[in-house]
């Protein structure tokens, strides 16, 4: 089984294919091959069972050798009942052995697994599967029951796959599917331009679209995320998002699947996540800050310490300078949490640690002056053009600005995706042409306003379409929140503009933190005053729970408070 597949990629930190061949063959399933070759007899993928008389946690695990099996078993079988290169395959799996198994396989066939949050929603759910026309379907009973009661959505499903039980009519199951008695699976002969999945942002600030995600651009965030944190293979992680523990297999890493909902990370159970790094030594723990506000706050108040972690990754929102002040005492010296800045479209784009932040940027983010979200990895370039709500025909056309002024951020690289799935219109929006490049290099506009400083690191100062224009300011987002979230008092803060953009009255929505008193009015004015880039504000409002993003628990969805601060005013 573990001798027929040689390593087809090179090391973690060795140019890419495409970086020297201008028509390269790549197909980032090879990763799984070459890890299972290289050490068949390592843990792959931990998974939390139930407790033993003692109340102590039990595990099953595969091993890299296993789970390279489990795949080709699954991709053999799929192929069997015609899955094919190049087919949509709509993924609704819960997080676990079997996401991952499935994903790696469907990449091995060539096929193009289509991954949607169910929780974003009924509504945008059913319009994104409508939207992206699966022709393969791999689900839970749930999914089906979806399938059964919105038909139309899922007309175009010839194969259907129920991971669970046989009992659904006109369903195979995967049990079934599996043939565990053919050959090892060899990787289809994919280009590194080649579709490999089609994954939806999370909708928080518009629509939810499907994003082409190629070969070459999942190969390139592997090396990426390996070069930027000295990841080694036989390291262990606990990843509180499923989908990155595909880079973590591939990079070589023991996965340790914590307990938890995956679709509710700010009502994970601390104690949960704590127990997975502890019982495994883990060395790298992911998750999005809402994980970490929970987290953080329970390891101080029981006085538990971590320290088999070399790194902690946040992503999907901004955390709170706190909570690295807390992660502090938690860690070992001179351990960090990272914060790498991206976003579907494009990730990482850059990154910067809490060591940095705590040091040298945190007193400029207090004051208003936006947050750092660090330099500009490798392979990508960064550059702030003027904020323009039109589509930009050339990059030539584009309004460069120099370092220091704020204005929309626009990247280009290796990571970059090229665009959405059947959305003509937000790909010219989102998109620009850049000829005097190449042929096929562009720009993608991040819809993030933020600015390059004087060392070349980037500042994160909110959405675009988040700002407030009054008429005699601009204002943004996260640049003035910052201002208020220095209160003891206040949890978070959430800027929103009432009226037309140009003559909008702007208002700060006040979070108190729970447990403490609700600062009065004037104390929250007096903020304001007390620095430009919020003197404009009036108007104080009180909210009792902001509305989230239903992915990472932490984006606000400050276009739900505007309608409401709108009803209060």
């Amino acid at each position: 089984m573990f001798e027929a597949l040689a390593p087809r990629t090179q090391e973690n930190n060795a140019p890419a294919p495409w970086e020297h061949d201008p028509k390269p063959r790549l197909n980032v399933a090879a990763w799984l091959p070459a890890r299972a070759q290289e050490r068949p007899y390592q843990r792959a993928l931990i998974h939390p069972e139930g407790r033993n008389q003692l109340g102590k946690r039990t595990y099953s695990h595969l091993t890299y050798g296993q789970l390279d099996a489990l795949c080709d078993a699954y991709a053999t079988g799929l192929t069997e009942q015609g899955v094919r290169q190049g087919m949509r395959v709509l993924m609704l799996v819960s997080q676990g052995m079997e996401l991952i198994a499935l994903t790696f396989a469907l990449f091995k066939i060539g096929a193009v697994p289509v991954m949607i949050d169910p929780g974003m929603g009924r509504k945008p759910f059913l319009a994104c599967v409508e939207d992206s026309k699966p022709e393969a379907m791999i689900g839970i009973p749930r999914a089906f029951a979806a399938k059964r009661l919105f038909g139309k959505s899922f007309k175009t499903i010839k194969i259907p796959v129920i991971t669970q039980g046989r009992w659904w009519a006109g369903a195979h199951a995967l049990s079934d599917v599996a043939n565990f008695d053919a050959a090892p699976f060899q990787c289809a002969d994919t280009a590194a331009d080649d579709l490999a999945a089609i994954l939806f942002t999370s909708g928080s600030t518009g629509i939810p679209k499907g994003v082409h995600y190629t070969h070459g651009i999942f190969d390139g965030q592997v090396r990426a995320i390996g070069e930027m944190y000295g990841i080694k293979p036989g390291e262990i992680e606990v990843p509180a998002f499923p989908l990155f523990s595909l880079f973590s297999i591939a990079l070589g890493m023991t996965v340790v699947i914590p307990d938890m909902d995956p679709t509710k990370p700010a009502e994970v159970n601390p104690a949960n996540i704590v127990e997975a790094i502890l019982d495994h030594g883990a060395t790298t723990a992911f998750g999005s800050p809402a994980v970490w506000n929970r987290v953080g706050p329970y390891c101080v108040q029981n006085k538990i310490e971590l320290p088999t972690l070399e790194r902690i990754l946040t992503a999907g929102a901004p955390i709170n300078p706190f909570l690295l002040e807390q992660f502090g005492k938690i860690l070992r010296p001179g351990v960090s949490l990272h914060t790498p800045y991206g976003a579907t479209e494009s990730l990482p784009v850059a990154t910067i640690s809490s060591q940095e932040i705590l040091e040298e940027t945190q007193e400029k983010t207090k004051r208003g002056e936006g947050l750092c979200v660090g330099h500009p990895v490798n392979h990508m370039r960064v550059e702030i053009i003027g904020i323009d709500d039109d589509a930009i025909a050339t990059w030539g056309d584009a309004d460069k600005l120099p370092a220091g002024e704020v204005g929309e951020i626009c990247v280009s690289g290796r990571v970059t995706t090229r665009a959405y799935d059947n959305k003509p219109e937000h790909n010219r929006r989102s998109k620009i042409p850049d000829p005097e490049r190449g042929e096929d290099a562009f720009w993608h506009r991040m819809g993030d306003v933020g600015y390059l400083d004087d060392q070349g690191r980037l500042w994160y100062c909110g959405r675009k379409k988040h700002r407030v224009e009054t008429g005699e300011q601009r204002m943004f987002s996260i640049k003035c929140e910052a201002v208020f979230n220095v209160h003891p008092d206040i949890f978070r803060s959430a800027l929103v503009g009432i009226g037309a953009r140009g003559s909008q009255r702007p208002v700060i929505i006040i979070e108190v933190e729970p447990g403490r008193p609700k600062p009065s009015k004037r104390d929250v004015l007096e903020l304001a005053q007390s620095n430009p880039t919020t003197a404009a504000i009036k108007d104080v409002l009180y909210h009792p729970g902001f509305p989230v993003d239903r992915r990472h628990n932490a984006k606000i969805h400050r276009e739900e408070l505007a309608e409401w601060a709108a009803t209060q005013l």
